[in-house]
């Protein structure tokens, strides 16, 4: 498939098929999320990686209306900045999760992605102490985002380049 293929085919998916992702196939995801750029190639995010339904399903909460997806995900990956290491942490976090947004799709697996960073959960506490509380990461790690991942239960058409998008492109000058 040509990359430009891969990036209409991807779409942001929130509904799951039960099936297993294999263990395969998560190294790869992972894999990809190590390789994304990283500013003066610090790499400051460090990745949990959550198979574990009951986990999911607690995770499921972590946020106001975004996150109910994870009680029927196979997996998601924690993705946390160290912002000792870099002010550029939120970026370098950015690039691991898009990346393996990609990864999932490359693999015909379905993904999305939870913003944690700045948001609250159903308790009124942050979503970063929320998934804290539950996965014990030491407190000099942030919470960027949470990717979901899955079997996707009915795929989306693919995206195109509209006029409207193309009208977002300036040459030269604004």
């Amino acid at each position: 498939m040509e990359f430009i293929d891969l990036l209409k085919q991807r779409r942001s998916y929130r509904q799951y098929t039960e099936e297993p992702i294999s263990q395969k196939e998560l190294n790869q995801i992972l894999e990809a999320g190590l390789l994304a750029p990283s500013g003066r190639n610090i790499k400051p995010e460090e990745l949990i990686l959550v198979t574990d339904k009951s986990i999911l399903k607690e995770l499921s909460n972590a946020r106001v209306g975004a996150s109910k997806m994870l009680e029927k995900a196979s997996a998601c990956i924690v993705v946390l900045g160290d912002g000792d290491q870099t002010d550029v942490w939120v970026e370098d976090c950015s690039n691991v999760i898009l990346t393996m947004h990609y990864m999932a799709a490359s693999l015909g697996l379905g993904s999305c992605w939870i913003q944690g960073r700045n948001r609250i959960a159903p308790n009124d506490e942050t979503t970063e102490d929320y998934v804290r509380n539950i996965l014990h990461f030491p407190s000099n790690m942030h919470l960027e985002a949470i990717l979901s991942l899955g079997h996707i239960k009915e795929p989306l058409p693919p995206k195109e380049v509209s006029e409207d998008l193309l009208k977002k492109v300036h040459s030269n000058k604004y």
